[in-house]
C-alpha cells in the first residue's frame, strides 16, 4: 500500500471520528432549535438535494483537472461547514452550515476514484471498502465523545469541536500525491455514458435500493429519543455501533463478489428497521445500528459494479452520475419518513420493510451476475 493511500486512510479514519461527533445527533439538534418533524425531514431532504446537484459536475472535473484538489476542496469545505453549525444560535444559520456540509459530499467521486487508481493489487470493491472502513471505524468513538460532550456542555460545542478534528485530518491529507488524469479518448463523450443503457438502468436498481435502505435513517435517533426515551449519551453509544457496523460490513461484504456484497447488504440493513421497530432494549438497539452498516457498505459496492460498466477515462463523471443517484434517494425518502412518521412513528419501519422486499426482488432480477471489463481503452494521460 502506498504511503499516499495510509494518509488518505489516515484522514478519513479522523474524518469519521469528527463526523461521528455530530452526525448521529443532527435531527436532535434541529429539533433543540426549533424545527418540527416535518421541517426535520424537509431539512434533510435539502440536505440530500445538495448532495445530489454536486456530485456529476465533481466527478466530470476529477478527470480533467485531477482528483486531489477536489479532494483537498472538500476537506476544507467540510471543515467550514462544521464550524460554522457551530457558531449559529439560529434554526436558519445553521440549516446553512448543514446544507454546505452536505454540499461537500461531492468528494465521493474524485475520493473513489483516487483510491480505484492507487489500490495496487487490491479489487476495486476492497480497495474501496477499505478507504469506507477506514472512515466508519473512526467514526466508531465518535458518538460517544460526541454524546458525552453534548450532555454536558450542550450539541452546539460538540460542532465546534469536531472542527478542531477536521483540521487534525485536513493536515494528514495535504501530502497525499497527485495521480495521472485520464485524457480524453475520442468516441467516450459524456453524452455517450448517460445514453448507456446498462449503465442507466443498473443506477436505476442502486436508487431504489438507497432510497429503501434510507427511510427509516432520518427519524430513527427522534423515534429512539421521544418515544424510547433514550438520552443523548445512549444515542451516542448506539451511534458508536453503527459506526462499528459500518467498518466491519465494509471489511466483511468486500471480500464477496460485488453483486453477492450488494444484496447481502439489503439485507443487514432490513434487520436495522426490524430490531428498532419490535426491539425492547439496548441490546437490540445496538444490533440494529450495528447491522444498518450495511448501508454504508452497499455505496462502494455498487461503485465496484459501475466499474466494469464504464472505461477507465471516465470514471469520476461515472462515479459523480452514480452519486447522484443514490443522493436524490435521500431526497426523496426523508419526505416519505415525515409523512409517515406524522401518522404513526412506528409505522416507518414495516414501510420500510415492505419497500425492502421489493428492493430486493428487484436487485436479484435485475443486478447483471458477471463483471466483464470490457475491452481494452486506450487513453492519454497527463499529471494533475
Amino acid at each position: 500500500m502506498s504511503a499516499s493511500l495510509i494518509l488518505l486512510f489516515i484522514s478519513l479514519l479522523t474524518w469519521g471520528f469528527g463526523e461521528g461527533m455530530f452526525i448521529y445527533f443532527q435531527p436532535i439538534y434541529l429539533q433543540q432549535l426549533g424545527a418540527s418533524t416535518l421541517l426535520i425531514a424537509s431539512v434533510f431532504s435539502a440536505y440530500g438535494l445538495t448532495m445530489m446537484i454536486a456530485h456529476v459536475p465533481a466527478g466530470f472535473l476529477a478527470d480533467r483537472l485531477g482528483r486531489k484538489p477536489l479532494i483537498i476542496s472538500s476537506w476544507v469545505s467540510g471543515l467550514l461547514a462544521a464550524l460554522l453549525m457551530g457558531l449559529a444560535r439560529s434554526l436558519p444559520l445553521f440549516v446553512v452550515g448543514m446544507l454546505l456540509y452536505g454540499s461537500t459530499s461531492f468528494v465521493v467521486s474524485p475520493l473513489y476514484s483516487y483510491v480505484t487508481e492507487a489500490r495496487g493489487r487490491l479489487t476495486p470493491a476492497r480497495a474501496m471498502t477499505l478507504a469506507s472502513a477506514a472512515f466508519n471505524l473512526g467514526g466508531t468513538l465518535g458518538p460517544v465523545v460526541g454524546g458525552w460532550i453534548g450532555t454536558r456542555l450542550g450539541l452546539r460545542e460538540v460542532y465546534l469541536l469536531a472542527s478542531g478534528v477536521y483540521l487534525i485530518s485536513t493536515l494528514f491529507l495535504l501530502p497525499i500525491a497527485s495521480q495521472l488524469r485520464e485524457g480524453h479518448v475520442p468516441g467516450e463523450s459524456p453524452t455517450k455514458l448517460v445514453r448507456d443503457v446498462h449503465f442507466i438502468s443498473f443506477l436505476s436498481v442502486a436508487f431504489l435500493v438507497m432510497f429503501v435502505m434510507y427511510v427509516p435513517q432520518p427519524l430513527t435517533p427522534n423515534f429512539l429519543h421521544d418515544q424510547r426515551h433514550l438520552s443523548l449519551a445512549m444515542i451516542g453509544w448506539l451511534g458508536a455501533a453503527g459506526s462499528l457496523g459500518n467498518a466491519v460490513l465494509n471489511i466483511v461484504l468486500g471480500q464477496f463478489v460485488a453483486r453477492t456484497g450488494f444484496l447481502l447488504a439489503q439485507l443487514s440493513a432490513a434487520m436495522f428497521s426490524i430490531l428498532i421497530w419490535k426491539g425492547s432494549g439496548i441490546p437490540a438497539y445496538t444490533l440494529g445500528y450495528f447491522m444498518l452498516g450495511g448501508y454504508r457498505a452497499s455505496r462502494p459496492l455498487i461503485y465496484a459494479q459501475v466499474r466494469a460498466l464504464i472505461p477507465p477515462a471516465q470514471m469520476g463523471l461515472a462515479y459523480g452520475i452514480t452519486e447522484a443517484f443514490n443522493s436524490l434517494a435521500t431526497v426523496l425518502a426523508p419526505l416519505l419518513a415525515g409523512v409517515v412518521y406524522t401518522h404513526g412513528p412506528e409505522l416507518v419501519y414495516p414501510v420500510s420493510l415492505a419497500l425492502g422486499a421489493v428492493a430486493l426482488l428487484v436487485s436479484l432480477l435485475f443486478t447483471p451476475r458477471g463483471a466483464a471489463a470490457g475491452p481494452p481503452i486506450l487513453t492519454v494521460r497527463s499529471l494533475e
